[in-house]
């Protein structure tokens, strides 16, 4: 019961402080992790053990899978070049950089424990940065965000399991490890796509059988994550990539016929779950603060100065991470600006210092919730049964690093925002028209190919064409009035103001649907069923 008790008071501080965010300025993450930590304080005494595995399993598929799943492809292959070389190149220079300078504070940190603590803190959590910057940051830098946090995952979290072998077994060959994580990259995303696939295929035979409700749809595709990561980590080969290419994969595979209502709740309990996994690491963070605290620091006289020492390495840590990454993304602006330049392309930031730039995306490398599943999973004995070298150490500075950036960001990135020019919303605008368009224009021509059903009588035929003929007129009038810039202005004004009437009828109806129901006058299932019709209304016209 203890257990129960526990999850469902951590479920209920995640709601609270999201509730609880929108009434004060500070970033989410933030205000669960000081939660976190005080419900750990003896006087309320919430206490949870992690299991490392268990931790990393739970937590990690299905972040990285939604990740994937929501990462707009096209803009994806269109920035494939900074992604890219953030994501691998990157990480690379992270580990190898970040590595050594940690072997050199600490000595005693042995190297390659130095290398495990550098492969988790170069993953960076887009997610954070959104709930920082409220939309302020240009999509285009928020795109290369969102591409780098999702590919560093996979790269930072495979460099992380390489650098924890090494420790564990006391061997590393670079040559090996390099051809070895080729194949296993390789490997984990074959299976992530091959699974992916196969479950496309598998939905997509039960649809053809007339099986289409929701739930059992949206039970399967909960489960892909995990099936990739445990399918990919049998064959051994990276389960975190396969995760990712799941992901990936899906979205291409969500387009099956007759699913409406199962993508519409696929997408709600995603986002549920995404949010409730993301605060609770978050809230794990701050229960495990004391403790991380008490055995990387200890007690007594010597506490203040054992404290200021180990903050001294998380400050030296972190700007060690941040020079790095200033330095790799610097030089990128330079020697992209100058290729483009030289190919005579206009740039996407024309105007912007590449300084800025760089400190923009510097800042912007905030590290969050896989970080911290990471070093979490650090496993607590060596392969001959002795204690990990300095494990409570290395998850001190990893809580140290994440905390310290998402306070950096919190205070810089605002500053260096000022004064940015706001993204072409006209440019998106244009494309929105020019998608819509065609698939109106896909339902007029699929209308005038349509014959009458055989069998109708006259005034059946009659009946079917006024209808396809006032459908056909909504059409062309919504294709006319996108075609000029008075009909948008006219459009908008007419959109805002059904929109608002709208909502005033249908909040109307529910008000009745209440006084009816206060009054015995309707039972719960028509009820129900009503309700549900005007919820779905209003929704469709908030989307709107």
């Amino acid at each position: 019961m203890q257990l129960l008790y526990t999850i469902l008071i951590m479920l209920l501080v995640v709601g609270g402080t999201r509730i609880t965010a929108q009434f004060v300025p500070i970033p989410l993450p933030l205000i669960q992790i000081a939660i976190g930590a005080l419900l750990a304080m003896p006087a309320l005494g919430l206490h949870v053990r992690l299991d490392p595995e268990l931790f990393l399993l739970l937590f990690i598929p299905p972040l990285l899978f939604v990740d994937g799943w929501r990462m707009p492809k096209g803009q994806f292959w269109r920035l494939r070049t900074p992604i890219l070389l953030l994501a691998f190149g990157l990480v690379l220079f992270t580990v190898l950089g970040a590595g050594w300078l940690i072997h050199l504070l600490l000595p005693q940190v042995p190297l390659a424990a130095a290398f495990a603590l550098a492969a988790v803190l170069s993953p960076t959590d887009a997610v954070a940065v959104s709930a920082i910057v409220h939309g302020r940051l240009p999509r285009t830098l928020m795109n290369i965000l969102q591409g780098e946090a999702l590919m560093n995952d996979a790269s930072g979290l495979v460099a992380f399991k390489f650098a924890v072998a090494a420790a564990l077994t006391g061997a590393f060959s670079p040559a090996e490890a390099g051809l070895e994580f080729v194949l296993v990259a390789i490997g984990g995303l074959a299976v992530g796509v091959a699974l992916s696939y196969a479950l496309g295929r598998f939905r997509a035979w039960m649809i053809g059988l007339g099986w289409e409700e929701p739930a059992p749809h949206v039970m399967f595709m909960l489960l892909l994550p995990f099936a990739a990561y445990v399918a990919a980590e049998h064959l051994g080969v990276s389960g975190i990539l396969s995760a990712v290419a799941a992901g990936m994969m899906q979205s291409r595979l969500d387009l099956l016929p007759r699913q409406t209502t199962t993508r519409l709740l696929n997408r709600s309990v995603w986002a549920l779950l995404e949010f409730t996994f993301n605060g609770l690491i978050f809230l794990l963070l701050g229960l495990q603060l004391p403790d991380i605290v008490k055995a990387s620091i200890g007690e007594g006289e010597l506490f203040w100065t054992s404290a200021g020492q180990l903050a001294l390495y998380v400050g030296q840590v972190y700007l060690a991470l941040i020079l790095l990454r200033f330095v790799w993304t610097w030089l990128y602006w330079l020697v992209s600006g100058a290729l483009r330049r030289w190919r005579g392309l206009p740039s996407g930031f024309a105007g912007q210092s590449s300084l800025r730039l760089a400190a923009l995306l510097t800042l912007s490398g905030v590290r969050g919730a896989v970080t911290l599943a990471g070093v979490l999973s650090l496993p607590l004995l060596l392969g001959n049964g002795e204690a990990f070298p300095q494990r409570d150490l290395l998850i001190f500075i990893a809580a140290g690093v994440i905390l310290l950036s998402l306070l950096v960001a919190t205070l810089g990135l605002p500053l260096l925002l000022r004064g940015l020019p706001a993204d072409n919303q006209e440019a998106r605008e244009q494309e929105l028209r020019r998608n819509r368009a065609k698939t109106v224009e896909a339902a007029i021509r699929a209308l005038e190919a349509q014959s009458d059903e055989p069998g109708l009588s006259p005034e059946g035929m009659a009946l079917a064409t006024e209808v396809k003929a006032k459908i056909m007129a909504e059409y062309r009038q919504q294709l006319e009035r996108e075609d000029s810039g008075e009909g948008r202005a006219r459009l908008r004004q007419m959109d805002a103001l059904e929109q608002r009437l709208r909502l005033q009828a249908l909040r109307s109806q529910r008000l009745e649907l209440y006084r009816l129901r206060h009054r015995n006058q309707v039972d719960d299932d028509l009820l129900g069923e009503i309700l549900r019709e005007l919820d779905i209304s209003e929704a469709r016209l908030h989307r709107g």
